[in-house]
């Protein structure tokens, strides 16, 4: 990984973007060599509190080396994490900061620790609310997801496009079980064909690469799960909101979302017209 640049402050925000994003490929690639040490390897694992999910050792030893390396690069930037605790100075000091690092350090835990390789590591900055770098790496694919405001999204280096799907029905959708239960929409969730994965970060990705035409997610959604593939999928050509139909922002005190629909254009209006009212 490249070592510490405090050179960054005169440079205008296109370049910074880029810079930006080659620090977090290299930082992503540097994720995957962990975290594949661990992977079908029976990695020590637990529930968190609250019914959050599990995590793993692995998703622990990830976080602390993307919090050193990418805080000596970018010692200005303030630091958002699924796992570490956002409180007292560390979100006082993300608040404050220009740019944010929001990261997953693994996205789609549940599928590491099955040995399934839908997992990643999912790393972006955010400035003012909009996210400006994305990076979304799936080390037991090889696969590399990432955009930079204004640059397009790409897949191993080769340009991204939404599906281009204008008719809802018969749409092949990414959902969650919880989200298409009945009471959340109007006349019954909408006409898709049902597809699901773990890890949210992949599903905005697979969108965005034209291979599904919606990721439908209702209820919250964590900042650290949306914020990479939310760029991603918008420099794809997709539109991305969030459940009442507002782009989302980034980096606000708590950093929970209200839902986020990503589609094609064409479906992506219609699926919101059938989200109930606080759907």
């Amino acid at each position: 990984m490249p070592g510490p640049d405090r050179g960054q402050g005169g440079a205008g925000p296109q370049a910074q973007d880029a810079a930006d994003l080659a620090l977090l490929v290299s930082a992503a690639r540097e994720a995957g060599r962990i975290a594949m040490r661990h992977f079908r390897s029976d990695p020590e694992a637990w529930e968190k509190d609250g019914g959050q999910g599990p995590v793993s050792e692995a998703d622990l030893e990830v976080d602390r080396m993307l919090r050193s390396e990418l805080g000596m690069s970018r010692p200005d930037y303030g630091w958002l994490s699924e796992e570490t605790e956002d409180s007292g100075e560390t979100r006082a000091r993300r608040l404050a900061s220009r740019r944010c690092f929001i990261v997953d350090p693994i996205d789609g835990t549940r599928a590491f620790l099955k040995g399934e390789e839908t997992w990643g590591h999912a790393l972006a900055v955010c400035e003012g609310g909009e996210i400006r770098a994305g990076v979304m790496f799936l080390p037991a694919r090889g696969v590399v997801y990432a955009a930079a405001l204004g640059g397009g999204a790409t897949m191993d280096g080769a340009p991204m496009a939404h599906s281009g799907r204008t008719e809802i029905k018969g749409a092949d959708a990414l959902v969650t079980q919880a989200g298409m239960r009945p009471e959340r929409w109007i006349d019954g969730p909408p006409p898709v064909n049902r597809h699901f994965r773990a890890s949210l970060a992949y599903r905005l990705c697979l969108v965005a690469e034209g291979r599904f035409d919606a990721s439908i997610s209702v209820g919250g959604v964590w900042e650290w799960d949306a914020a990479a593939g939310d760029l991603i999928l918008a420099e794809a050509g997709a539109a991305v909101s969030d459940a009442a139909g507002a782009r989302p922002v980034y980096n606000r005190p708590e950093p929970r979302l209200a839902g986020l629909i990503a589609a094609a254009p064409g479906v992506h209006g219609a699926i919101l017209a059938r989200l109930a009212p606080g759907g």
